[in-house]
């Protein structure tokens, strides 16, 4: 009788050493399906974002491109310079361009099939940024180059 009594004991303490060690293994999967949980949205807020960024930069580039001689695009380093370079797009985006022209000199577009004599290049880069994630966190850019085509004043003297 002594006997059957001392393994009920041991029945008692190996039951509890196996429901610690599921509760454990429990423990550590549901902890590591919340972090993937995390990863997955975090991802899926950078492509929402990344998708709105450059739309903004098409509606950007479309706007300035509307505005015609009075575009960014076409402003010289100087009035770049001047600091009226910035404007704001939609969704909180914000546009920012500068010029790649190394000084007032005219530079020649880049090749193209149809090339033209007499049009020179303003050679800009269009910054978009946007901010996205819980509380506007998280920050992405797209730098876009863009070449404007000019007519040269030298020409046609």
């Amino acid at each position: 009788m002594a006997l059957v009594k001392q393994q009920r004991g041991i029945v008692l303490i190996t039951a509890m050493i196996m429901i610690v060690a599921v509760t454990a293994i429990a423990v550590t999967l549901m902890s590591t399906s919340s972090i993937d949980l995390k990863i997955t949205n975090a991802a899926q807020e950078r492509e929402e974002a990344e998708s709105l960024l450059m739309g903004e930069v098409q509606r950007a580039v479309a706007q300035q491109a509307a505005l015609a001689e009075q575009s960014l695009f076409t402003f010289s380093r100087e009035q770049l310079e001047q600091g009226n370079n910035t404007f704001d797009g939609q969704n909180g985006a914000t546009n920012r361009v500068t010029s790649l022209n190394n000084g007032p000199m005219e530079i020649s577009c880049p090749r193209s099939y149809s090339a033209t004599n007499g049009l020179i290049c303003n050679m800009t880069q269009l910054e978009t940024t946007i901010n996205y994630g819980s509380k506007d966190q998280y920050t992405i850019t797209v730098v876009t180059g863009v070449g404007q085509e000019m007519l040269s004043v030298k020409e046609g003297r």
